[in-house]
């Protein structure tokens, strides 16, 4: 018999956990349990068919007949968990035609909606809201997408000069925003954005790092797509914006940024499984795109990253311990448009100049 490969155990006193990510089983084991598995991960060919513990792990695949030969996976051990560990919902009972899934899915739906709704923030604002005027959007009516497109780069070089506060308004409603010209007849779809989000639920929000914007005082800011408002949370830290995003300081002249959070909480009010992980990232991806599509068509430079010191990057939003977290950061603002920043361009033009 050989140990499954795809076994983590966690310590959850009294118990170990021993946790099968791959067919998302879990078993609890006490010390008697324990200790015998560790005797047989220790050595496999200690199995014994007359051993009644022996027989529940290898009923429970803990233990499997044939070795596995899982794919070479270059990354760490985690990666590769996160990976197989959100495969496979779980689709014992699924639909066989259209007409089953509406039923089964508009059932879900109900019981959903018949259970609490997480908060609309898990944060206080005591600073009272700043407003934003509706963005007339005129400046972006007759921009071509095509060009858009094409336009859109990274840029590492930014000269610092301010943005205004309608280019963040637009930015934001654009981008976060619930937008009143997709409002539908439907009440539980009316909080609709620019961007598709896993079960309607936006679970995105954004917080602002505003250093030079006209019309808004530097400091961190929180987003409220809702009423398209700001509420000032804190000044700007000590610490400049790069040590933020560790060490990446060519970004530390940004005039305008945002980090973009998932709201985990919104996301576990529907989907129970741990795929709706991978939704939170994508939904990510699709918000920040859109972000750098508009700041590209407003004539902005652009800039992303999803290197956070995180606990820093918590501390500062006041996220610690709360299940909204930080996944990602773009900014924008003008600048010559240079892919690397300076300093990384004279080194490397230095070292080939050397024999």
């Amino acid at each position: 018999m050989h140990i499954n490969p795809y076994l983590f155990i966690l310590a959850r006193p009294p118990h170990q956990v021993v946790w099968n990510y791959e067919q998302h089983t879990q078993h609890k084991l006490d010390v008697t349990h324990s200790l015998r598995l560790a005797q047989l991960i220790n050595d496999p060919s200690r199995f014994d068919d007359t051993n009644a513990i022996d027989i529940k792990f290898a009923n429970a695949d803990i233990l499997v007949a044939r070795p596995e030969n899982p794919v070479v996976w270059k990354w760490d051990e985690l990666s590769k968990i996160f990976h197989i560990g959100t495969k496979n919902i779980p689709c014992e009972d699924a639909p066989q035609d259209v007409n089953e899934w509406a039923a089964l899915y508009l059932q879900h739906c109900n019981e959903v909606l018949g259970s609490a709704e997480p908060p609309a923030s898990t944060r206080s604002c005591p600073t009272a809201r700043i407003t934003l005027e509706h963005p007339s959007l005129v400046e972006l009516q007759d921009v071509s997408l095509t060009r858009t497109l094409t336009s859109r780069s990274t840029s590492r070089s930014f000269d610092g000069r301010p943005i205004s506060i309608n280019q963040v308004s637009s930015l934001l409603y654009l981008t976060l925003g619930y937008l009143k010209e997709r409002s539908v007849s439907c009440e539980t779809l009316r909080a609709r954005r620019s961007s598709p989000s896993g079960g309607g639920l936006n679970a995105c929000e954004g917080f602002l790092y505003v250093r030079n914007v006209t019309g808004l005082d530097a400091g961190i800011y929180t987003y409220h797509p809702g009423e398209h408002a700001l509420s000032l949370i804190r000044p700007l830290p000590d610490e400049p914006l790069g040590q933020l995003l560790c060490g990446q300081h060519f970004i530390n002249s940004l005039p305008f940024g945002l980090f973009i959070t998932s709201r985990f909480d919104r996301l576990w009010w529907k989907y129970e499984h741990s795929r709706a992980y991978r939704m939170a990232f994508v939904e990510t991806g699709h918000v920040s795109q859109n972000f750098l599509m508009v700041a590209t068509a407003l004539g902005l430079d652009t800039w992303l990253t999803g290197a956070l010191a995180d606990r820093q990057v918590e501390h500062l939003l006041e996220l610690e311990g709360s299940p909204e977290q930080p996944l990602f950061f773009v900014g924008c603002g003008h600048g010559d448009g240079q892919v690397h920043c300076s300093e990384l361009m004279a080194l490397a033009e230095r070292q080939g100049r050397q024999p």
